[in-house]
């Protein structure tokens, strides 16, 4: 006889609880969180900034003095852009302040010596720095020497090489349009409004292009189901960026307007950051500086883009051996000297990472910012040269140090 079996009720499964909400100040500490290093640096400048102009009785912040700011860094920070790639890749290039000083000797020696054109000079420049950088990129990605070794040979080559032509001598002057390159403004038109018209229009088409790509991104986000910031709080960073947007284009607009150089740095900031960000080559860098072993195997091609960081990498020291040229107005044998020690410190203090795979371009400015201004603050306050180089290096420690920090954090 089978045995008699009673059916007793099942308590019904209970529906997964939904996921709560993230909270307005979660996902401001989230957003914090993930861009650590950048945002840090950001509100280090901010304070930098508002201790000197204290400091300096207002004079830090003054129109011309903003403009000398600009001038003064823009080979730094054309040389920080380009170092960044290349610490994001997992190498090092120590030959960047030689190469710019050998480029700004030949562009000397062709102009003032063989009166060859400053638009032909410009591009042999940078024709000398394509190949320079492709010299160096073959021993690094397809012989397999380290990076180290190969830009410090290049570092004495590029050294002596400027010896060889310039001697003990400066040559200069320039022509005036290569001058125009570092020292030139944007032409003024319109109506007299005691502002720089030219200056104006670019502050507005900047502020459109920033919250059209703030409004893209914040969509992208919300199609790929990613936290967002709530409506508040994205509002009120939006006012933020056009605020610092707006007082930036008015202090340049009452001076002389846009350095020439500022749109060059405007237009390597835009490109090669759309391409860090956006392009597959830009992914691939990231990927082969956070893990070469794993990027090899998911196909990327591991030579040819180190090959391409370094072409990269000596076109900017190129150029920016042109700009320092054109601002000092002359090529001298001792152009160049710790270049290469500034931008490897612009690229760590912007958010750089010793074991590569982590930074941006704008990281690389803010870098090269947060330098132009404590050395133009601390010139202003009378400090010394001797404890300068001590300041900065001891902000340099901090950066990386917090970096250290926080890899230890996470991997706890």
């Amino acid at each position: 006889m089978a045995p008699v079996t009673t059916d007793t009720p099942r308590s019904a499964p209970s529906a997964p609880s939904s996921p709560r909400p993230a909270t307005p100040t979660a996902l401001l500490l989230g957003a914090a969180r993930r861009n650590m290093r950048q945002y840090g640096m950001l509100v280090a400048l901010g304070l930098i900034v508002v201790l000197f102009q204290i400091w300096t009785g207002g004079v830090l912040l003054k129109p011309n003095n903003v403009t000398n700011l600009v001038l003064q860094n823009s080979y730094i920070l054309v040389l920080a852009i380009g170092m960044m790639i290349v610490i994001i890749a997992g190498h090092i290039d120590l030959s960047v302040g030689s190469l710019a000083a050998f480029v700004s000797a030949a562009c000397a020696v062709m102009m003032v010596e063989h009166h060859v054109p400053w638009v032909l000079a410009l591009v042999v420049a940078l024709v000398i720095g394509a190949v320079a950088g492709a010299w160096q990129g073959f021993w690094i990605a397809y012989v397999g020497i380290p990076s180290f070794i190969v830009t410090l040979a290049g570092m004495l080559l590029f050294r002596g090489g400027t010896q060889i032509l310039l001697g003990s001598r400066s040559l200069g002057p320039f022509p005036e349009g290569f001058q125009k390159i570092s020292t030139g403004y944007l032409p003024a038109f319109g109506p007299n409004t005691n502002y720089h018209n030219p200056t104006l229009l670019l502050g507005l088409a900047l502020i459109a292009v920033v919250l059209v790509q703030e409004a893209r991104s914040r969509r992208r986000q919300r199609e790929y189901e990613l936290d967002v910031l709530p409506r508040g709080l994205f509002i009120a960073k939006c006012v933020a960026m056009v605020a610092a947007v707006l007082a930036f284009t008015l202090t340049l607009a009452s001076y002389r307007g846009v350095p020439v150089v500022l749109l060059l740095l405007a237009a390597l900031l835009i490109g090669l950051g759309f391409v860090m960000r956006n392009a597959v080559v830009g992914r691939h860098v990231y990927a082969l500086g956070g893990n070469q072993a794993a990027a090899k195997l998911s196909g990327v091609k591991d030579k040819r883009i180190t090959f391409q960081v370094f072409v990269t990498m000596g076109v900017l020291a190129a150029l920016a051996g042109v700009v320092f040229a054109a601002r000092l107005n002359a090529g001298t044998p001792n152009a160049g000297v710790n270049f290469e020690l500034e931008a490897i410190a612009a690229s760590f203090i912007g958010g750089a990472s010793m074991s590569g795979g982590v930074g941006t371009v704008f990281g690389a400015i803010i870098g090269g910012l947060v330098l132009g201004v404590l050395n133009n603050g601390m010139s202003l306050v009378g400090i010394g040269t001797d404890y300068q180089q001590v300041i900065k290096g001891l902000v340099l420690l901090a950066a990386v140090g917090f970096d250290v920090y926080n890899k230890r954090k996470v991997g706890s």
